[in-house]
């Protein structure tokens, strides 16, 4: 059954309600109360639309009310939202006595997404009703749909045109969730067995169709199931055992002058045909409606929809073991069954199940929920957000491999026609990438990167010729990046990768020193004519003692140089107490001193122009050498900036193979 379609057949028919409400005389609105009585709403809907056209005159007002209030009740069973909110918003304006008719409007405006007038009316309700749940329930569903369209999850769903037809087509069911390359759904397009319209939807009466993928995983085209399965009755919303060979479906109990319900069959497959159809005895009850069959993954319980006695309300789920029959059925409780309805279970595994409810706060008609089985015993519920859930009905949801699969709506169709829809939960693409390079930001050839995960990853990449480098990476987890090449120290990063459900990529770039030249420590500054370091400094050296840290097994030679001003002997001893000013700062960080080297070369050693400090200067050329004679023939301006590169402090490796013991 559709989602229209199940309301229907399984809805504890209002007798009571109808034989209550004013008559507006004449055989023909009679007829309409009988018609909907049983079930049959749009039989009923054209009836009471007759009677409702024909009361025109002032006195007639109450009874024009009462009508539409029947009317609004068979559209909202034929699921046409826009026609229902306004049949109960005329009832109202003719002072229907009923504020019953006030929550109505409530619930179909939600349904059309029009939450701010649906929020008006709950609110209306409530003055009148101040305990009513399902107000309270519908004010929370346009508060959670709000923020579902604001926040909307990251499933992606496109309407799957090729299993739907100009009618309803819903309820998809994969024959297996291991190979799911076939699908079983209903169907009430203009090629199914019957001729006959149905009383209660006004489309033909539904079938069971399947489609299947080809070689290449191609969808073809659906066409009806092979065999006796298919009758002039309606067929729907099926499920299988583990192994393919039985299926349970829905099938509409169908009698002249009786009202409509639902019971559960098996059929059994032998090569590609399907058996007919056997009534599956859940209880001797016979009034109540059972539909919507689900098979555990083990095979061990069947979960179904039942307006039976003994549940929370409306129509509830409840289950049956097929093993042990006698003595097992079981409502699955006030954590998934609400007062309102609960149908279409799947069942995902035996702590996850997937159903549609109205009853559980939602975006609007029926909502797709998820309830995983908490370790108390209880449900923990969650409704799964837009884009998979509306303001229309969503409901019937079947996975395949993955998070990917099939589900109904009648979402943008105004006669309340349900449709396939694929949804699937694209992978997260989470990455981290950068760059290695070497101090002059070049990259460094064959360079060699490893991270390592607290989750027991481990990755190895040779960066590419442009010294970039990208890994894939998991939620949540703490990262120790190390890259390395031949001639260069090791460099080393740790990061932990964010746990937000959401595409990211985190850049990490690695700066190589090289083990063959000297190489620049920046940010090193001093006050004039002192050898003390400066705040900012030390947190510079920070740097160098992690470099030592991260290559245990070098010694170093930490140098100082200082700009062309003052004599040889001067810049040597001032250059040599800066030097030993790093030495020192590096020993109370906890290097040994026996790895370190203190060589202060005042003004000796001018600074050779690299690549990088020609792109940083252009006025300078890569391979210049900043002497005196060089920096005398320069602007005052380019002299200040080379007797400041030439005031630098490097380390160069002297040894690789040191050894603490």
């Amino acid at each position: 059954m559709g989602a229209n379609a199940a309301r229907m057949m399984l809805a504890a028919l209002c007798l009571a309600l109808m034989a209550a409400l004013p008559s507006c005389g004449g055989a023909k609105l009679s007829v309409a109360d009988e018609q909907y009585a049983r079930g049959e709403y749009f039989d009923a809907q054209k009836t009471y639309r007759k009677v409702y056209n024909k009361l025109t005159k002032k006195e007639e007002r109450a009874a024009r009310g009462a009508v539409a209030y029947k009317l609004g009740l068979c559209y909202d069973r034929l699921n046409m939202s826009a026609r229902a909110s306004s049949m109960f918003a005329n009832a109202i304006r003719y002072n229907y006595p009923d504020s019953t008719a006030i929550l109505l409007m409530a619930r179909s405006l939600q349904a059309e997404g029009k939450y701010a007038q649906a929020q008006k009316a709950y609110n209306d309700f409530l003055l009148l009703a101040p305990d009513s749940k399902e107000a309270r329930n519908g004010l929370a569903g346009c508060r959670l749909a709000a923020q579902a369209k604001a926040a909307p999850t990251r499933y992606v769903v496109r309407n799957a045109k090729l299993f739907n037809s100009r009618r309803s087509d819903y309820a998809p069911m994969f024959i297996s969730r291991s190979e799911p390359d076939q699908l079983y759904f209903s169907t009430t397009n203009e090629k199914v067995t019957g001729d006959k319209r149905s009383e209660i939807t006004g489309m033909k009466k539904g079938d069971i169709w399947f489609a299947r993928q080809n070689e290449k995983g191609e969808w073809q085209r659906p066409e009806p199931v092979e065999g006796e399965l298919n009758t002039k009755l309606d067929e729907g919303a099926v499920s299988f055992t583990p192994d393919g060979q039985t299926m349970y479906l829905s099938k509409a109990r169908r009698e002249p002058s009786a009202n409509t319900g639902v019971e559960i069959y098996t059929s059994q497959r032998s090569d590609a045909k399907w058996s007919a159809p056997v009534k599956f005895e859940i209880t001797a009850d016979t009034i109540s409606s059972y539909a919507h069959p689900a098979v555990s993954p083990d095979g061990n319980w069947l979960y179904f929809t039942s307006d039976m006695p003994g549940g929370i309300g409306g129509k509830d789920i409840w289950r049956i073991n097929l093993r042990e029959r006698a003595g097992s059925l079981e409502n699955m409780g006030e954590f998934i069954n609400t007062p309102g309805d609960e149908m279409f279970p799947y069942v995902l595994s035996d702590s996850v199940i997937y159903f549609a409810s109205d009853g559980h706060p939602g975006l609007g008609g029926l909502d797709l929920f998820r309830a995983e089985l908490t370790r108390s015993g209880g449900w923990k519920v969650e409704n799964m957000g837009a884009p998979v859930n509306s303001s229309a009905d969503d409901f019937g949801i079947t996975f395949g491999k993955g998070e990917s699969g099939f589900f109904s709506s009648n979402r943008g169709d105004g006669r309340g026609y349900d449709h396939i829809y694929s949804f699937v939960l694209p992978d997260l693409q989470i990455l981290v990438s950068g760059w290695v390079l070497d101090k002059d930001e070049e990259p460094v050839p064959n360079a060699v990167i490893r991270i390592v995960g607290d989750d027991g990853s481990n990755q190895k990449a040779i960066a590419r010729p442009d010294g970039s480098f990208s890994f894939p990476l998991q939620r949540g987890v703490k990262y120790v990046m190390l890259a390395g090449a031949k001639g260069y120290l090791n460099a080393r990063q740790e990061f932990t990768s964010d746990t937000a459900e959401e595409d990211a990529e985190y850049g990490v770039d690695f700066i190589l020193a090289s083990v063959n030249k000297p190489v620049v420590v920046d940010n090193v500054f001093y006050d004039f004519d002192r050898a003390d370091l400066r705040p900012e400094t030390k947190e510079a050296l920070n740097e160098m003692v992690k470099i030592m840290t991260d290559n245990p097994n070098i010694t170093i030679e930490m140098a100082s140089h200082t700009d062309r001003i003052g004599s040889d002997e001067y810049n040597i001893g001032l250059s040599q107490r800066r030097a030993q000013s790093v030495i020192d700062y590096l020993i109370s960080k906890g290097i040994n001193a026996d790895r370190l080297q203190a060589q202060g070369y005042g003004k000796s050693r001018p600074k050779t122009i690299t690549k990088k400090l020609a792109r940083l200067y252009p006025q300078f050329k890569e391979g210049d050498t900043l002497t005196e004679e060089y920096i005398d023939a320069l602007s005052p301006d380019d002299a200040a900036i080379a007797d400041q590169i030439n005031r630098r402090t490097e380390f160069q490796v002297l040894s690789t193979d040191y050894r603490m013991f």
